[in-house]
């Protein structure tokens, strides 16, 4: 009866059963204190009984050191291994304390304890190749795995695991074929998950499509861990179809096997399916909700987004993350940042997500003051070292034009990663500092950074703005040679732009016919530009051709024709450039600027009076050339 209560977690009546025994076994007293332990709360009450034992057993001591390691008193748990009888420790005493080391994350002490075992079974080696698996000494693990005398199948997953977590996907998958050769070994639902998994992060359809029809064959049935593992690898290989069909294959599905089916379509874009799933869902929670909010803001659709914010019940800081997030993508800077704020005045705790997203809306709008109330937060929040925050500050100071204080952020990251060494090579180019951009490649270089697209496109701009043809063009070659990075379009258009600023328009235009792609707007109008610095006629009636047929409503080559001709004596014939263009009814976009005043962005555009302060701006700027003519006369006097 006693044990009975125990194990059915009526902790109460077992208490009455233990306390009404005339007499009490070892056997009782361990059954008791046993209860204790698997009740949430009972430790205090546990070693209240152990204390009290007239007499103890090997069992009485492996349950206390449970309770302990359930517990977390680790260094109890210690302290009773070390007072019992040694010859009671081995194996499950000893086994005990090092799943509860290893839980803790301290590999070394479970080493101790297990270099002391004098009986090893199969449960100590393979929770001792787990732990090494899992602080990544892959080598060692290795190692334990090939003394082992007998392996399970825990042994085989955990090895499996520690290479696919690694990123080395070839011998993780060796060792499970060599897994299914071993006849004493069967695999489970665990192992096929971890394939399943990695099959997904590597891209590797070829095995995933190959462990699933294993699957099918060995006659396992899709259970909701297995087969949502499935769904999601499905997903990330683009196969929407096949995941939908696993899904509808499942006789039963949580909710994460629809969240995995819905985030499949909403990264397909598929978004009108995503929401009939949605709908069809017969209980959502937040993750639901924020994979349709980021869904529709993906397709532009922000207003959809913020009605299903609206619906939500519970709103988490993940949900306000997706919104803001999605406007800011969108490029919807304000919106964005007047969200921010919504989120704070409702005191929902900001994440470093949300705090990237916000700096990253302070960027696009280019104000520093706002960037730095959000910096000031972020101190306040003591966020300041957090990764993916201190790379948003690099990129919002540089975006402002304040590139001292960038790169003194960037030089207080302990250990930059390739996105802020990007951040800050790009913050370089974008403000005219060639030298220091290229000295920040070098150094990156130097503590062992691979370079990739997004580095060499900040390179090449640098050089592009200061002039360093040779060096642009050296780098631009050696992205494939030296770094195996096929250049993309934007890379092309660098260079273009790099050549045809220098005058070397025919190398440009080789390099254009060399190009593996067909060339985007881009790459022609940098053409187009060099063409109109440099007075070439016939490469900029080449350049606008194509702009003509890719952008047809842009004025940018009409105007850069009509002033080539002009400049060249074809009046005639600039103006029939100009009349085409009015026939079409195309007008060039105002140049516009703006400027901050107590806190308000002044927008303006050429050749806009609507401003309700144009008059009095007009009159000072009268006021300014004046003085400015004055001036010019005093200087021509002093000279």
């Amino acid at each position: 009866m006693l044990t009975a209560y125990a194990e059915n977690g009526q902790i109460k009546k077992a208490r009455e059963v233990f306390d009404e025994m005339p007499e009490r076994s070892v056997a009782s007293w361990n059954a008791m204190i046993t209860g204790y332990i698997r009740n949430v709360h009972g430790i205090d009450q546990a070693i209240e009984l152990f204390g009290k034992m007239p007499e103890r057993n090997a069992v009485s001591y492996a349950a206390m050191i449970t309770g302990f390691v359930k517990a977390g008193m680790l260094e109890k748990a210690k302290e009773l291994y070390a007072e019992m009888p040694v010859i009671w420790r081995d194996p499950v005493c000893s086994n005990v304390l090092i799943s509860g080391y290893l839980k803790m994350g301290d590999l070394k002490e479970a080493i101790w304890v297990f270099e002391g075992m004098v009986e090893k079974d199969v449960v100590s080696w393979s929770s001792m190749v787990d732990g090494y698996c899992k602080e990544g000494r892959i080598g060692e693990a290795r190692d334990l795995f090939d003394r082992m005398k007998e392996r399970n199948v825990v042994t085989w997953t955990a090895m499996i695991n520690g290479y696919l977590k690694m990123g080395n996907f070839k011998d993780g998958f060796r060792f499970f074929l060599e897994m299914r050769r071993e006849d004493s070994v069967k695999i489970n639902s665990t192992t096929l998950t971890i394939i399943f998994e990695a099959c997904g992060n590597c891209g590797r359809y070829e095995e995933g499509y190959q462990v699933h029809g294993l699957v099918l064959r060995m006659g396992f049935e899709f259970d909701v861990f297995l087969g949502n593992s499935v769904i999601t690898m499905y997903c990330r290989f683009s196969c929407v179809d096949a995941a939908s069909n696993v899904f509808y294959m499942m006789n039963k599905k949580d909710v994460v096997s629809w969240n995995s089916l819905i985030a499949g379509y909403v990264q397909a874009q598929d978004i009108e399916v995503a929401y009939r799933l949605f709908e069809k869902m017969p209980e959502k929670d937040v993750v639901s909700w924020t994979t349709m909010i980021t869904g529709f803001s993906s397709k532009g659709l922000t207003g959809k987004s913020i009605e299903l914010f609206k619906m939500m019940p519970e709103k988490d800081d993940v949900a306000w993350t997706a919104v803001i997030s999605g406007f800011v993508n969108n490029g919807e800077y304000e919106e964005a940042i007047c969200w921010f704020i919504q989120m704070l005045r409702k005191s929902v705790r900001p994440n470093p997500l949300t705090l990237s997203s916000v700096l990253s809306a302070s960027a696009g709008l280019a104000i520093l003051n706002q960037g730095l109330q959000i910096h000031a937060h972020v101190l306040k929040m003591v966020m300041e070292f957090n990764l993916s925050i201190q790379n948003s500050l690099v990129s919002m100071y540089s975006k402002c034009g304040n590139v001292n204080d960038a790169y003194r952020i960037f030089r207080s990251i302990r250990i930059p990663n390739i996105v802020s060494f990007n951040s800050m090579i790009t913050g370089f180019a974008q403000n005219g500092f060639g030298k220091e951009t290229v000295e920040l490649l070098k150094k990156m270089q130097d503590v062992g950074q691979e370079p990739n697209g997004i580095t060499f496109l900040g390179v090449l701009s640098a050089c592009t703005h200061v002039g360093l043809v040779e060096e642009g063009w050296n780098y631009f070659k050696s992205m494939r040679s030296l770094y195996h990075i096929e250049p993309g379009r934007d890379h092309y258009a660098c260079t273009v732009d790099l050549l045809g600023r220098s005058g070397l328009l025919d190398e440009a235009m080789n390099l254009i016919d060399s190009m593996p792609f067909e060339p985007h707007s881009g790459v022609w109008g940098a053409l187009l530009g060099a063409s109109r610095t440099h007075l070439r006629l016939d490469v900029a009636k080449l350049a606008a051709q194509h702009l003509f047929e890719l952008e047809p409503n842009t004025a940018t080559p009409y105007v850069v024709l009509h002033d080539i001709y002009s400049i060249g004596g074809k009046g005639k014939d600039g103006e029939q450039v100009r009349m085409t263009k009015k026939s079409k009814g195309i007008k060039k976009s105002p140049g516009c600027s703006w400027i901050i005043v107590k806190d308000k962005v002044n927008l303006f555009f050429a050749g806009d009076q609507s401003h309700i302060n144009f008059q009095e701006i007009r009159r000072i700027l009268w006021t300014i050339m004046d003085e400015m003519k004055q001036l010019n006369c005093h200087n021509d006097l002093v000279s």
